[in-house]
């Protein structure tokens, strides 16, 4: 094997990783939007825009573990905006997981079903951490709301990785 060769597969494994990693930043990019869009339009449609955000953001960033009136807090340019770069650097982690995820599943198709079990993993203790750690958002925000936003976040999330990998095949 010749040092040019291997120079050659060094830099396509790691052109491979960029890649995954780049899908899994527009993953969690689309995941982010859709939970966000999804909030946004129950938000409006109960009359209050950007009430979830508003909120999450409140109970995130307050200090001094002061009590809010969660029900009656009006919107923030600055606490939305918090919010949203928050939230998005979670999803851009979570996305970039989820295509290394399936880069494994991909090569392993016996991969593939602990995808399936982490996603469901995940989802019950996201709520159930919700539910330990912040019932008063849950009471606020209806946790079948959180759990379909949630849904269609990974729905969108999956669709963008199913697209860029059509050949992925599950191994039960």
């Amino acid at each position: 094997m010749t040092v040019h060769s291997l120079t050659s597969e060094a830099g396509a494994h790691a052109h491979s990783e960029v890649t995954v990693y780049v899908e899994g930043m527009l993953a969690g990019m689309v995941g982010a939007a859709t939970i966000a869009l999804w909030f946004l339009i129950l938000d409006t449609f109960e009359g209050r825009p950007f009430y979830t955000p508003t909120m999450l953001g409140t109970v995130l960033f307050r200090h001094g573990g002061t009590a809010i009136d969660i029900k009656s807090l009006k919107p923030s340019f600055e606490t939305v905006v918090s919010f949203t770069w928050v939230h998005t650097l979670i999803f851009l982690l979570i996305g970039m997981a989820a295509a290394k995820l399936v880069d494994i599943a991909e090569r392993d198709p016996n991969f593939g079903f602990g995808v399936i079990i982490l996603f469901v993993v995940f989802q019950f203790g996201f709520l159930q951490v919700s539910m330990i750690v912040a019932s008063e958002v849950l009471d606020a925000l209806a946790w079948p709301a959180v759990l379909g936003g949630n849904l269609l976040a990974a729905a969108a999330m999956a669709a963008v990785l199913w697209r860029r990998h059509p050949r992925l095949v599950i191994a039960p």
